[in-house]
C-alpha cells in the first residue's frame, strides 16, 4: 500500500536547541499510525510541525512527500494541505470551538469557505456531519453552543468539523484525554469506523498505550524527542523491544491501594440530601445525594462524564448557586456561615482541578502560585511565604530551584505537582481532587497517584477523589460512590466495589476500561 504522506528526517528546533528528531513516519491510507510517549517526548510537537503550525521561534526541518510530490515544509504548498488533505481533532474541543458562534454557523462557514457550498447545501451538510458523528439530535444541535454538550459530544463535533473539508488525513491529537472509559471507547471506535468506510489515514496520538494498541496498525515509541521504537502495533505490545516501552506498559496497571480502614474516625464532611438543576436542562445534576467522608479517609467519586461528580464536588465546598441540601464541614452547617466565616473555613479545604495549566496563572512565578492561598489568607511575611513555597515543592518531589519559573516551563505532570502545593499551603484537612490525573501519561499519573496517597497518609488527609477512572481510585481510596445520571448507584470499599460490583452501571464501566 503506497503512503498518502511521507516525512524523512523530521527536526524541530529553538535556536541552539534540537527538540524533536530526527524522525520518520508514514501514513497509508486505511491504516491508523499511533504514536506514543509520555509528555514532552514530542507527540505534540509531531503533529503540529506536519501541519504547518508550529510557533515561532520553533522551526521544522525535514523532507515531506505527498502522494509522491515533495513539498517544503513551512511553504505555501504545506499550508494548502492542512483543512483539505489533512483535517486536526485537537485535545480540547472546548477550546477549540468558538464559544459565542453556535456550532452549525462554525461548520457552515467552513464548508462555504473551504468547499464554496451554497448557504442551503452548506446547511444540509452541516447536519449530515452531525448525523454521521452520531451526535444526538443533530437538528437541534446546529443551533446550540458549545459548553451546552459534553465533553464527548464536543469531541464528536469537532470531528464532524474535521470531516466538513473531506480530507485523506486525520490527525487525532489525545481525543480522549479527557474522557471516561465508555466515551472514550465510542470515540475510538467513531474514528476507526470512519477510517475503514472513508479510507482515511489516522495519525492516533496518546500518552495510553493500551488505548492505541487496541486501534492502531502501526505504532511508533516516543521519548525526548526521539523514535526509540515502531513496528506491527500487536507485534510491539506482544514482544516491546525496549526497556522504556515496556515501562510504558506497566505503569499503566496502578497497585491498589493498601490503607487501613478509618470506619472508626469522625466525619469531617458530610453531604444530605444534595440536589442541583442546572438552567434549561433536561434533567437534575443530582437528585437527592447523602455522602460523608472521614478524617484521613480517601473516598472516590466515579462516573461517566455528566453522572454528576464533578457538580457533587462543588456542591459540597459551596460553589455552586442553586444547590440545594446540607453541607456540614467539622460540624459546622456551611449555610450559617457568613462570607468572613466561609472564606476562614476555606483555608481548611485544598482543591486540585484536572487541567493544571489552566488553572495555573501564567504570569505568576511558582514561588508566587504556591504562595499565594498563604497570601490570601494573611499567613505569615513575604519571607515565611516564600519558605513555605520552597518547602512545599520539597514535598512533592520538585527542587526549589524551581521557584523562580513560570507554569509554560514545565511538564505537565510537573504542574500537577505545582497544583498539588499550592493546594497544601494552608495545611488543609481536606483536598479535593477533580480529574487531577486524567490528562497525564501513564508514568506521570502513576507519580501523580502515589504522591497523593503518600501525603494523605503522612498529613492524615481527607481525600475526595473526582475521576473516570476506577484504576485510579484504587490507589488512593479506601471507598468508592458510583454516580450514574445524579445519583449514588453503588457505594462500598474499594475491594468490594472492584472485585464484585453490585450495580450494573459498575459492572459497565469496569468492562469499558478492560476493552481498551
Amino acid at each position: 500500500m503506497s503512503a498518502l504522506l511521507e516525512l524523512r528526517e523530521l527536526r524541530v528546533s529553538l535556536p541552539g536547541r534540537e527538540l524533536l528528531g530526527p524522525l520518520d513516519l508514514e501514513l497509508r491510507a486505511g491504516q491508523c499510525l499511533g504514536v506514543v510517549g509520555e509528555s514532552g517526548s514530542g507527540k505534540s510537537l509531531t503533529a503540529l510541525a506536519l501541519l504547518g503550525l508550529l510557533p515561532p521561534p520553533l522551526r521544522a526541518q525535514g523532507r515531506l512527500r505527498v502522494d509522491g510530490a515533495d513539498i517544503a515544509l513551512a511553504s505555501p504548498a504545506h499550508a494548502r494541505l492542512r483543512g483539505r488533505t489533512l483535517a486536526w481533532v485537537p485535545q480540547d474541543p472546548l477550546a477549540s470551538l468558538h464559544p459565542l458562534r453556535r456550532v452549525g454557523a462554525q461548520l457552515v462557514e467552513t464548508l462555504r469557505a473551504v468547499r464554496g457550498l451554497p448557504a442551503g447545501d452548506a446547511q444540509r451538510q452541516a447536519r449530515s456531519l452531525l448525523e454521521r458523528v452520531q451526535l444526538p439530535e443533530p437538528a437541534a444541535a446546529l443551533a446550540r453552543y458549545p459548553h451546552q454538550f459534553s465533553g464527548g459530544q464536543r469531541q464528536r463535533i469537532a470531528i464532524a468539523l474535521a470531516l466538513a473539508t473531506e480530507p485523506r488525513g486525520l490527525i487525532a491529537d489525545e481525543p480522549t484525554s479527557a474522557l471516561d472509559a465508555r466515551i472514550a471507547r465510542d470515540i475510538l471506535d467513531l474514528l476507526d469506523r470512519l477510517r475503514r468506510e472513508d479510507g482515511l489515514a489516522l495519525l492516533l496520538i496518546s500518552h495510553d498505550l493500551p488505548l492505541v494498541g487496541a486501534y492502531a496498525q502501526r505504532l511508533l515509541v516516543l521519548r525526548r524527542g526521539a523514535a526509540i521504537e515502531r513496528g506491527d502495533a500487536a507485534q510491539v505490545f506482544a514482544a516491546p523491544a525496549q526497556a522504556y516501552t515496556r515501562e510504558l506498559i506497566a505503569a499503566d496497571r496502578i497497585a491498589p491501594l493498601a490503607a487501613p480502614a478509618v470506619d472508626d474516625a469522625p466525619v469531617l464532611l458530610r453531604g444530605e440530601g444534595l440536589r442541583m438543576r442546572y438552567p434549561r436542562a433536561p434533567r437534575a445534576a443530582l437528585d437527592g445525594v447523602d455522602i460523608e467522608l472521614r478524617r484521613g479517609e480517601g473516598l472516590a467519586l466515579v462516573g461517566e462524564s455528566g453522572s454528576g461528580k464533578s457538580t457533587l464536588g462543588r456542591a459540597l465546598l459551596r460553589l455552586l448557586r442553586g444547590a440545594q441540601g446540607r453541607v456540614a464541614f467539622d460540624g459546622v452547617d456551611l449555610a450559617t456561615l457568613d462570607a468572613a466565616a466561609l472564606r476562614r473555613l476555606r483555608a481548611r479545604t485544598g482543591v486540585v482541578f484536572q487541567d493544571p495549566y489552566a488553572s495555573l496563572d501564567p504570569r505568576l512565578s511558582v514561588a508566587e502560585i504556591v504562595a499565594e492561598p498563604l497570601r490570601i489568607h494573611r499567613h505569615g511575611d513575604a519571607g515565611a511565604r516564600r519558605a513555605r513555597a520552597a518547602e512545599l515543592l520539597r514535598a512533592v518531589g520538585l527542587d526549589e530551584a524551581m521557584l523562580e519559573r513560570y507554569p509554560h516551563q514545565f511538564s505537565g505532570g510537573q504542574r500537577q505537582r505545582i497544583a498539588i502545593a499550592r493546594a497544601l499551603a494552608t495545611r488543609p484537612q481536606l483536598l479535593v481532587c477533580d480529574e487531577a490525573v486524567s490528562a497525564l501519561d501513564a508514568h506521570h499519573r502513576a507519580a501523580v497517584l502515589q504522591l497523593l496517597a503518600r501525603l494523605k497518609r503522612e498529613h492524615g488527609l481527607a481525600l475526595l477523589f473526582v475521576t473516570h477512572d476506577l484504576s485510579a481510585a484504587a490507589a488512593v481510596a479506601e471507598r468508592i460512590a458510583v454516580l450514574e445520571a445524579g445519583r449514588i448507584v453503588e457505594s462500598g470499599t474499594t475491594a468490594q466495589v472492584l472485585a464484585a460490583p453490585a450495580h450494573a452501571h459498575t459492572r459497565a464501566l469496569l468492562a469499558a476500561r478492560a476493552t481498551l
